[in-house]
Parts: C-alpha cells; sequence; structure tokens
C-alpha cells in the first residue's frame, strides 16, 4: 500500500464520527401533515385588477380594457404595498404642519360649470331700421348714439322719387274707380316702407307727399346710427339700430371637458368684476352646436333679465352654470385633490401618522366637492391641508416609489434616513 492509501485508512473514523454528529443536529423538520395542527386560510382576496394598469380595479373577476384576464390582489399584498408607498411622520412635525383631513363620503352633487362670458344684446329685442328704394335723409329727428326713443317715434324724414311716383299711382288708381288696380297700388306703398297710417293721411290730403316718415319699431336705445341730414341711402345701409335693454344674453366660453354637462335651461349665476358683491340669475338658453376648433370651447347662450340695466353689453365676468341633482356619488373636498398635467391625486391618511399618495380618477364637481370615480372608497381619510408638501415627497409615475427601504434611500452611520421634514420614509 502506497501512503495516500494508508492516509485515507487513518481518517475513517474521524468521518464516521462526524456523519453520526450532524445526523443528530441537522434533521429536517417534518412537514405538518394535513389536518394536524393549526389550519392554514385562505388568502383573502381585496379586488381584482389590470395587470397593465395597477389602476383599473374591479369588485370581482373580469377582463381589463386590453382584454387581460383581471388578477386578484390580497390583503397581504396589499398592506406589502402600503408598507412601501407610504411615508411615516412624527406626531410633532404633523402637528406643526397642520395637516387637515376629510373623509369620502357620498353626497348628492349637482352639476356645476364655470365658465368666463361677456354680456351681449339680446337679438330677439333689436332692430334694425333700412329703406327700401334709394332717397335722401330730409331731416333727422334722433341726434345721437345712446338716445333713447318709443315705439312710433320719428326717426328721419325721407324723400325718394319711387315712393313719390307711387303715391300718385296710387291716388289715380282710386280716382279711376278700380279696386283691383286700387289695392295693387296700396301692396306697392307698403312694400316701400310706408306705413299704414300714412296711406289713410294720403287719402285724406289726396295729394302726394314730398316726403314719408320712418318711424322707430321698438322702444329702446339708439346703439348705432349712420345717418346724417342731407345724406344719401341705399336698401343695404344699416341707418339706425335699436336694442332694448331689459333683458341681455351673455356668451359663455366653456371648456371642452364640460360640454356635455350643459343643456339648456339649466340654472345660472352670473358675477362681473366691474359690480362686486352683486350676483345675478339668469339660465340657459341656448347651447351651440359647433366647438371652437382654436380654443376648444363651446358657446353657451344665458339670458338675463336685466330691468335696471346694470348689465351692459360687452361687459365681462364669471357664470356658474349648475344642473339638476343627481344620485349620490362618492365626493373629497375640492382642496384635497391634487392635480397635475399628467394626473390626479390625493393622500389618503393611513392613520398614525403614516400617509399614502394615490392616483385617483375625478369626474363632475362643484365650488366644493369633486365626485372621485375611482381610487378611493368611502370612509377612506384624505389630506385637505398640507397636501402638497406630502405630496412632493412622491413620484409622478408612482406612489412615494423613491422613498422605499433605508438601504436604497440611504443610511448614515447605521441610523435609518430621516428627511429635514422629519418624516421616516417606510
Amino acid at each position: 500500500m502506497n501512503k495516500m492509501t494508508l492516509a485515507w485508512l487513518a481518517a475513517l473514523p474521524t468521518v464516521f464520527l462526524l456523519g453520526y454528529w450532524l445526523n443528530g443536529h441537522l434533521a429536517v423538520t417534518p412537514t405538518t401533515p394535513p389536518g394536524e395542527g393549526a389550519e392554514e386560510s385562505e388568502p383573502q382576496v381585496l379586488y381584482w385588477v389590470a395587470p397593465m394598469d395597477p389602476q383599473y380595479r374591479r369588485d370581482k373577476p373580469g377582463k381589463s380594457p386590453m382584454g387581460m384576464d383581471l388578477v386578484p390582489v390580497y390583503a397581504s399584498e396589499e398592506a406589502a404595498a402600503a408598507d412601501v408607498d407610504s411615508i411615516h411622520i412624527n406626531p410633532a412635525v404633523e402637528n406643526n404642519l397642520g395637516v387637515r383631513t376629510s373623509v369620502a363620503e357620498f353626497r348628492v352633487l349637482p352639476e356645476t360649470v364655470q365658465a368666463t362670458a361677456h354680456v351681449a344684446f339680446d337679438e330677439n329685442r333689436q332692430s334694425h331700421v333700412h329703406v327700401r328704394t334709394p332717397g335722401w335723409i330730409e331731416s333727422l329727428a334722433v341726434e345721437y348714439v345712446g338716445e333713447r326713443v318709443k315705439k312710433g317715434q320719428l326717426l328721419f324724414e325721407f324723400y325718394a322719387p319711387e315712393i313719390v311716383n307711387a303715391q300718385k299711382e296710387y291716388l289715380h288708381a282710386r280716382g279711376r274707380g278700380e279696386e283691383s288696380i286700387r289695392r295693387a297700388a296700396r301692396e306697392k306703398l307698403i312694400t316701400l316702407g310706408v306705413l299704414e297710417e300714412d296711406i289713410e293721411q294720403l287719402d285724406q290730403r289726396g295729394t302726394a307727399a314730398q316726403t314719408i316718415r320712418v318711424r322707430a319699431a321698438q322702444d329702446g336705445v339708439v346703439v348705432a346710427m349712420h345717418a346724417r341730414e342731407g345724406m344719401y341711402l341705399k336698401p343695404e345701409m344699416d341707418v339706425f339700430s335699436l336694442a332694448e335693454l331689459s333683458s341681455v344674453w351673455m356668451i359663455a366660453d366653456v371648456f371642452e371637458v364640460h360640454a356635455d354637462a350643459v343643456r339648456p335651461g339649466q340654472k345660472a349665476e352670473a358675477r362681473l368684476k366691474s359690480l362686486p358683491g352683486d350676483g345675478f340669475s339668469g339660465a340657459v338658453d341656448y347651447v351651440y352646436p359647433v366647438l371652437d376648433p382654436e380654443t376648444r370651447t363651446l358657446r353657451v347662450r344665458l339670458s338675463f333679465a336685466n330691468p335696471d340695466e346694470r348689465l351692459k353689453p360687452n361687459m365681462y365676468g364669471t357664470v356658474t352654470i349648475t344642473g339638476g341633482e343627481t344620485e349620490a356619488v362618492l365626493v373629497i373636498p375640492r382642496d384635497a385633490l391634487i392635480r397635475t398635467a399628467d394626473n390626479n391625486r390625493v393622500i389618503v391618511s393611513l392613520g398614525e401618522g403614516q400617509y399614502q399618495a394615490r392616483e385617483v380618477h375625478a369626474g363632475r364637481e362643484n365650488d366644493q366637492w369633486v365626485h372621485i370615480i375611482e381610487g378611493l372608497e368611502v370612509g377612506e381619510r384624505v389630506v385637505t391641508s398640507a397636501q402638497f408638501m406630502l405630496d412632493s415627497e412622491a413620484s409622478l409615475s408612482a406612489s412615494l416609489r423613491r422613498l422605499q427601504s433605508p438601504q436604497e434611500s440611504g443610511e448614515a452611520d447605521g441610523h435609518p434616513f430621516m428627511d429635514h421634514a422629519g418624516m421616516h420614509h417606510d
């Protein structure tokens, strides 16, 4: 036998003793058989989410918008996610920040839309004065824009050769006693703008007048005037424009996102910078069918009573349009919603100084509340003050993902990292 063989034979007793010791100290613990020991309970499923979009949540299995099967999220996973996606604030720091919260609750939320608007003439209460044949202004009874006139008041006297000849034709037909010709001559005078009362005076007088009188068709204010004595007029000229201001319109520009929330008949309130502290009640009169391609806004016409004429055309202000009440929906205070170009978020209070940033899908709103379609459950508390400071610690793409473990956030001398606000990064 060589030296190597003798060495292995000498080591055999030591190997057997080592194996015997390991067999007694490293024995595998047997698995508890079914039915023995504590029974294992099935994990609790909280909700189902889309594999490619964690914000798409449902309370039962189904398909995602992309056609993929929804996957369950268990209570243990939710708790682990909360630990990862949250920050903890020291109670003293929390008090100094003035953190206040509000509960997500169900409320009846009337549809409310705010928009900028300007006052305009009610076109149903406007009239325009034109002549129906060329001629000249002989005398002018109205002197300036802004003058108030009454219905039937004289505006100007007008000389037109065609009207003078038409009067003569009428008198001639009346003298001949041919009723059909007289009727046709009378219709011609009316077509040329001669009033019924002036034709009656023509019958009484028996001679043609050199001028006819043009009168106001309504009460109102002269808002446009393109006439002076001696001026030559043609039918296409707008000689006078009259407007009655006891009722006015407001033309609002509603953002595209709110276009479907505005309907005729909805109540509205207007406020103007030139009349601070005063509100004016009106209603939606007409919703224009075409969206402005440049401003991406929808024109909405509102009608307002204006008996004291305080609302003057071309004034600017804001209107708040309120729809009818709908069924109760989940709402939070508007102050709690953090709006960004990419999404909407809230800061949820998890209790005991723990907070979590969460993306939500917001719906309609009014001046106090906003409807939360997805992302929150009733009873959860959201932060309504200091939320922007808490949200500043969050990533736009994930809920506080960069504030993870102390090893990833950084340790100094073996102590967990704490930022300047006293927030522990969990």
